[in-house]
């Protein structure tokens, strides 16, 4: 068998909209640069994600210098997006987590409004070395994360992916199969592994990056969601919940959290530590 490479990088900008795909991409303490330091929230300050709102799968974010993103989607004008300026946050809270945030300036707050049919608002992590802990179950004093849902980076490997399109296949739902890398949203995608082996990794690194294998990542309704069409469907969440459940969650890919910061590329190794 081959050996593991990186041969994708994913950066999503807004949480749970689409994402880029880079050659490169730097690594900070809390995850890729600019992944998920901007996030919706509703009325009671609450995140909003594609688990409420399926249609964010449509509205593309695309980074520009300095953290300011540019928004596009279906029907509406695209809209540019600044960095705010320091000043006074707001609470908000994602999942458990209760953080501080900046708020986007009020044109963004009513193209999301306009786009979702209700009432959201952007805000921004404007410093993410101090807003938000990862779970302390899970982490060492000090390390933080972003607006992403629990750990600094996702991976996932191209073999489990098409051992799991062969179990779907193989079921009751088998015509909405193939599906694609982007259902699972990952930050990094290895190829030249075995189905599953990400499973047993403690520690790996990625070119000049060590990262600690946190946890398997639980899935969602997220994955069932064609981030093309935003039409939700039964898989894979069917098929993983046969034969990729460990405890109450249903798993595909692993939790990262980086020892070192340095530069991902498309095409490092990947060695597993331990």
């Amino acid at each position: 068998m081959a050996k593991p490479v990186l041969v994708s990088l994913r950066v999503h900008p807004v949480k749970a909209v689409q994402g880029e795909t880079p050659d490169e991409a730097v690594v900070e303490p809390w995850g890729l640069a600019g992944d998920r330091r901007w996030m919706l929230v509703d009325e009671g300050a609450k995140v909003v994600t594609q688990r409420q709102q399926a249609r964010l799968a449509l509205v593309r974010a695309r980074s520009l210098s300095g953290g300011a993103v540019r928004l596009s989607a279906p029907g509406l004008a695209p809209v540019t997006v600044p960095v705010p300026e320091p000043g006074a946050t707001t609470p908000v809270q994602i999942w458990r987590d209760k953080v501080e945030a900046v708020s986007a300036d009020d044109a963004a707050h009513t193209w999301f409004s306009e786009f979702l049919g209700i009432p959201v608002r952007l805000v921004h992590m404007d410093d993410p070395a101090v807003r938000r802990s990862i779970d302390p179950g899970y982490a060492r004093e000090g390390e933080t994360v972003s607006f992403a849902d629990g750990f600094p980076l996702l991976l996932t490997t191209r073999a489990s992916l098409d051992a799991l399109n062969d179990l779907v296949a193989r079921g009751t739902h088998a015509s909405e199969g193939p599906l694609p890398m982007d259902r699972f949203r990952p930050n990094a995608v290895v190829d030249g592994t075995d189905a599953w082996a990400e499973d047993d990794w403690r520690r790996i690194a990625i070119g000049e990056v060590t990262f600690r294998v946190a946890k398997k990542c639980g899935r969602c309704v997220v994955t069932t969601t064609d981030q093309r069409t935003a039409e939700r469907g039964r898989e894979p969440l069917r098929t993983l919940a046969r034969h990729r459940r460990f405890g109450d969650q249903l798993v595909f890919g692993q939790n990262l959290v980086p020892e070192n910061t340095g530069t991902l590329r498309v095409g490092d190794p990947v060695t597993v530590l331990g």
